[in-house]
């Protein structure tokens, strides 16, 4: 009734009657002066201060009237004379029913107060990120997705990221418009912020959703990088793993599909991705091809595999290393890899051919250089050495070092076990001896290349 003869704006004190309501709480009183047409927007000023119904409510926790005062279509961004929103005064004071109150009504996470201070540096700075977090999360996965002016400020797709919750992830991802590659102020994308967190889910999510993930920091950091920070590497290379097997191509900074597939063994995946086209000779960014990756890991089966779709075996990287020499220096997985990559360096050699010196009367006569090859010929391997029968033989036996009628011819002479010597006994008995350039490295793969080609002879 006295609302009706006097006005709702009369102020007492500088307050007006809305001021006093909300000062005592009352929120039957609130609603009453609010239907009746009560300035909703009616500062209060001091020497000193200002600010409004709104933020009254906000610093003294009052949920209930701060929705009714929101329901009412106050300004929810305005600010008092610091520049503080009610969003802001929710994070100074720790009032999280106020601030999911708020955000669900769109209040502008982006904005700053005159000192420079976003509601999220705030909450920070009073130690109140985790009820912060967990708050603005709620309201996420509600389907509210809290707005920003200034995602520099606050990026709501970063938010969720860094803070691991799958669901508001995706519910942020699914909105129309969002920018899955924004990135803060340090170069940092949601990508990024989830590899360096070890938040595997959440990079999933990102990836599926076609996130770049080839993106670096400021300092120069990738995926791969930071996921080796969290101690979860592994884990990150399969969610990339999986991608890349349903992608027709896929690769990202520090992560090579193939090579992954490769050192884990994954024959399966190493098959898919070369029918996909991926290239099997391709250098990582540490120098290691596929079939390295895998020889450095003893996976015999997936060298097997490599090679016989053309990987090279005698690659070598800035440091000197090759795929026989890091298949070797993991002899706790056994040698089964050294020994594929072995049989194919000694295929290659003795199919390619090279120049050796060739002793005559089994080493009573002077050696002499020859070219020779293995040659498939009429369906028999032939070790030839030139164009008459004599020199295109059938050998039935190959060994590494001299004969016993070697050594008897060289006695005296000290060259019998010089480095690199090996021989063959042919179909008729006849022994021909070798000595190759490469000592007894490369007089070993003549020997096991010979005994590859000739196997059914033997």
């Amino acid at each position: 009734m006295l609302l009706r003869k006097h006005s709702p704006n009369v102020t007492h004190q500088g307050r007006t009657l809305l001021h006093h309501a909300i000062l005592c709480a009352n929120l039957g009183a609130v609603n009453v002066l609010l239907d009746s047409g009560v300035d909703i927007e009616f500062p209060v000023k001091t020497s000193k201060t200002m600010f409004r119904p709104l933020h009254m409510a906000a610093r003294l926790g009052l949920h209930t009237i701060l929705r009714s005062l929101v329901d009412a279509g106050c300004d929810i961004n305005s600010r008092t004379n610091f520049g503080d929103t009610a969003l802001m005064i929710c994070a100074k004071y720790k009032h999280d029913e106020c601030l999911k109150v708020l955000t669900e009504a769109g209040a502008d996470f982006g904005l700053v107060n005159s000192g420079g201070f976003s509601v999220y540096t705030i909450a920070c700075s009073n130690k109140w990120s985790s009820v912060f977090q967990q708050t603005v999360l709620q309201v996420i996965k509600a389907g509210k997705i809290p707005q920003s002016s200034n995602t520099a400020n606050f990026s709501p797709v970063l938010f969720a990221a860094q803070a691991g919750d799958v669901e508001a992830l995706k519910t942020v991802i699914a909105q129309p418009g969002i920018n899955l590659n924004q990135a803060d102020d340090i170069g940092f994308t949601p990508v990024l912020l989830t590899a360096l967190k070890g938040h595997v889910e959440c990079f999933r999510s990102l990836v599926y959703a076609k996130a770049d993930v080839k993106v670096y920091t400021k300092s120069g950091d990738t995926v791969m990088s930071l996921a080796e920070l969290s101690h979860k590497r592994d884990l990150f290379e399969k969610v990339l793993l999986e991608y890349a097997l349903e992608m027709d191509s896929f690769d990202a900074d520090g992560f090579y599909a193939l090579h992954c597939a490769a050192r884990k063994g994954d024959l399966i995946a190493a098959r898919l991705l070369i029918s996909k086209g991926y290239d099997v000779n391709t250098p990582d960014g540490d120098g290691y091809t596929p079939l390295m990756s895998a020889a450095r890991e003893g996976h015999a089966t997936v060298c097997k595999f490599l090679i016989s779709q053309g990987a090279c075996c005698d690659f070598k990287n800035s440091r000197g290393e090759t795929a026989i020499l890091l298949a070797r220096s993991n002899t706790m997985k056994g040698r089964d890899a050294e020994y594929v990559i072995l049989d194919e360096l000694a295929r290659k050699l003795a199919l390619k051919g090279a120049w050796v010196m060739k002793h005559t009367r089994c080493g009573k006569g002077s050696p002499h250089a020859k070219m020779i090859q293995m040659e498939e010929i009429d369906g028999n391997w032939i070790l030839r050495w030139g164009k008459s029968s004599r020199k295109n033989v059938v050998c039935k036996k190959a060994e590494v070092g001299p004969s016993e009628n070697f050594r008897k011819n060289k006695r005296g002479k000290g060259d019998a076990d010089e480095g690199g010597v090996f021989h063959v006994v042919t179909s008729k008995n006849k022994e021909v001896h070798f000595v190759s350039e490469g000592g007894c490295d490369a007089a070993k793969l003549w020997v096991r290349g010979i005994k590859l080609l000739t196997k059914d002879t033997f």
